[in-house]
């Protein structure tokens, strides 16, 4: 399977690629991977088979996660920093979303 299809094909949460095509998307090792879902960076879904499956955003953090790590970042400060990054853009996007709703009693 190459990626999601039909129904999956814009969600970017459904666990579309299997490890070894997730390592060749992100130009990694499947050791790496292995070692993001020890940091908990990235916790792959598993398949009835136990396989670990990944989805479309898992592949772009353990890409930037990759891109860091070459760039000489430790493996657990990479983690680190990505996770916290992806905190900051959850709380700004519900930041973004609060300001948009009507305020009761406004005019």
């Amino acid at each position: 399977m190459y990626g999601p299809t039909g129904r999956h094909a814009h969600d970017d949460d459904y666990p579309a690629y299997t490890m070894g095509r997730a390592a060749e998307i992100v130009g990694a090792s499947q050791d790496f991977l292995r070692r993001l879902d020890e940091a908990k960076l990235i916790i792959p879904f598993r398949s009835a088979g136990g396989h670990r499956r990944y989805s479309r955003y898992q592949l772009r953090l353990a890409a930037r996660a990759r891109e860091m790590v070459d760039h000489g970042t430790a493996l657990e400060a990479a983690c680190r920093i990505i996770i916290l990054e992806d905190q900051l853009e959850e709380a700004l996007q519900h930041n973004r979303d609060h300001k948009c709703r009507p305020q009761p009693g406004a005019a």
